[in-house]
């Protein structure tokens, strides 16, 4: 009888489903979705399109929506730029992976104690490091480049990694120790009944369970460093040392002062897609490490 009754209720909600999704309210959700994704995409669109264009075209007034004609001197230009398009995409890939390393390496502990040793003033260690986040780092970074220099740490890509961890940190504490809390402690308990140290519960239990707030902790660290500007025009004083956002702002100049726009619009096309290409592998980790790891 429960069966009949179950099958006669599920075409109902099928059906109610249905003509949610198709009815006026579906219709008005649907195009409003689209509505908003055409315009988020039509900057991106816009971008690539003007890096296809020739430099005139892509300089005209009043501008024009499609090239004329396919172009590739503007990617011509950014991969020969200076130093060489190469030298710069390395540089970034090594400062940004050192600030990965550096904040993996330092808030895993970190939000592990926080959430589970019963440690004084506890709350308060925490509520003063979230605190560092309201801090302009602009502020930061005449002590941090003075210190930095008497250290040897200056135009070195060590040095601009801590800055950019420094500035990453709070946020990857924030993230792991709410994952690390919500997991239950039923798992430790049965791990030291088992044997296990403090270092091989979260070794071999807590970080597996904790994948998405390390992909959430990995994603944010590499798209800040990637595009961060500031820091690294002040860290970084020798040509072969700079990273793309510096490269993208002299990219920019032409003849006489002006800018040229196909060939900055080329560097920000080649500059985003490292952006994409992590994000793209990572992003169904990102989104549920997000949702049970940054949302609390």
């Amino acid at each position: 009888m429960s069966a009949v009754v179950a099958g006669e209720r599920a075409p109902g909600l099928l059906g109610r489903s249905r003509a949610w999704i198709v009815g006026p309210g579906g219709l008005a959700a649907t195009l409003a979705c689209l509505v908003v994704i055409a315009l988020m995409l039509a900057p991106l669109a816009a971008t690539l399109l003007s890096s296809l264009k020739t430099s005139v075209e892509a300089s005209a007034v009043p501008p024009t929506y499609l090239p004329s004609t396919l172009s590739l001197e503007s990617y011509s230009r950014v991969l020969h730029y200076q130093a060489g398009l190469g030298t710069y995409l390395l540089n970034s890939f090594i400062v940004a992976l050192l600030t990965i390393l550096i904040c993996l390496v330092l808030s895993v502990p970190a939000a592990y104690g926080l959430a589970r040793f019963r440690l004084p003033a506890r709350e308060a260690i925490f509520i003063v490091l979230l605190s560092a986040m309201m801090i302009p780092y602009q502020a930061l970074l005449t002590p941090l480049y003075l210190m930095f220099s008497e250290l040897g740490l200056a135009n070195t890509h060590l040095g601009l990694a801590i800055v950019h961890a420094i500035l990453q940190l709070p946020f990857s504490v924030y993230v792991m120790r709410n994952s690390f809390e919500a997991m239950p402690r039923e798992l430790e308990e049965a791990a030291f009944i088992d044997g296990c140290s403090r270092l091989e519960i979260l070794w071999r239990i807590l970080l597996p369970l904790a994948r998405p707030a390390l992909v959430t902790v990995v994603l944010f660290a590499f798209v800040m460093s990637w595009n961060e500007f500031i820091g690294a025009l002040i860290f970084m004083g020798r040509e072969n040392l700079f990273t793309m956002p510096i490269m993208l702002v002299g990219v920019r100049q032409s003849r006489f002062g002006a800018i040229d726009w196909g060939t900055l619009q080329a560097g920000v096309v080649i500059s985003m897609l490292p952006c994409l290409a992590i994000y793209l592998l990572l992003h169904r980790h990102y989104v549920s490490g997000f949702l049970n790891g940054a949302i609390k």
